[in-house]
Order: C-alpha cells, then sequence, then structure tokens
C-alpha cells in the first residue's frame, strides 16, 4: 500500500503547476515570435528574423527550464526523498526566478500575476524546506537530519 504523506502532496503539486507554466509559457513566446514574423516588426533596427528567432529560442529554454523544474519535483513526489546537488540547485533558482518575477509583475502587471508568482514561489520552497537535507539512517532509509538531542538513562 502506498503512504501519502502531506509532503508528496505538495512536490506533486508544484511539478504539476510548473509543468502547466512551462506549457503557458512555451507557447506565449511562440505566439509572440509569430506575430513578430507575420507583422513584419523591427524593434530599434533589429531583423524581424532575429527577433522571430529570438522569441523561439526562449520559448525553447523557458519551457526546457520549467518542465526539469517539474520533472524533479515530481521525482521527489515518486520517490519521497528530496533532491540532491545540482537538482537541489535547479529548484532553488527556480524559486529565486519566481521571487523576481513576483516582484517585477507587482509593478508591471498588477496584482494577479503577483499572486500567481508568490503561489508557486510557495510550492517550491515549502517542497525544498519540507524535505530538507536527509541523511540515511542505520538500515539505509532516509530520515530527516536534524539536531542529535541526547537523552538521560
Amino acid at each position: 500500500m502506498t503512504r501519502y504523506s502531506p509532503r508528496r502532496v505538495v512536490a506533486a503539486v508544484a511539478a504539476l503547476v510548473l509543468a502547466l507554466e512551462a506549457v503557458v509559457l512555451t507557447f506565449v513566446n511562440l505566439f509572440l515570435g509569430e506575430v513578430v514574423q507575420e507583422q513584419d516588426m523591427s524593434l530599434g533596427g533589429i531583423d524581424p528574423r532575429a527577433m522571430t528567432a529570438s522569441a523561439w529560442v526562449a520559448a525553447a529554454v523557458i519551457g526546457g527550464y520549467l518542465a526539469l523544474c517539474a520533472a524533479v519535483l515530481a521525482r521527489t513526489a515518486v520517490r519521497d526523498r528530496a533532491p540532491r546537488g545540482f537538482l537541489r540547485i535547479v529548484l532553488i533558482s527556480s524559486a529565486v526566478v519566481h521571487g523576481l518575477l513576483g516582484a517585477f509583475s507587482l509593478g508591471l502587471v498588477g496584482w494577479t500575476a503577483f499572486v500567481a508568482m508568490v503561489a508557486v514561489l510557495g510550492l517550491i520552497v515549502w517542497s525544498l524546506t519540507w524535505y530538507g537535507e536527509e541523511s540515511p539512517d542505520s538500515e539505509g532509509n532516509s530520515a530527516p537530519s536534524g539536531p542529535v538531542i541526547p537523552t538521560s538513562r
């Protein structure tokens, strides 16, 4: 029988939200590239084909990055173990990016975008802190590390 812990649910929800965000942002960038191409727009003398190509590259990079973050969180939820090393750094960088985007979106877009960014930030940070650093116990199972409290006999 599979045991569902609250931290697994939070990691799974965060993975789902990041996957949805990856799809939406990829399509937004692809759409913007198509608009620039069809309108033959130019900004500051930049070639419209270069602007279209850069929008498509941005779609691939942003979508890939968020899909990687979603995959890391999905793996975390399935295995119920904290990501380590580079994968943990990827999630931390995603949290930082969402925090910065939240701050910028408040001034540029409004409160709705700010709340959305902060909600995603909260899910990522919640997943990172709830799993924390883990160390294997004597039986090889992973157990949360914490302070050692001596007991009196």
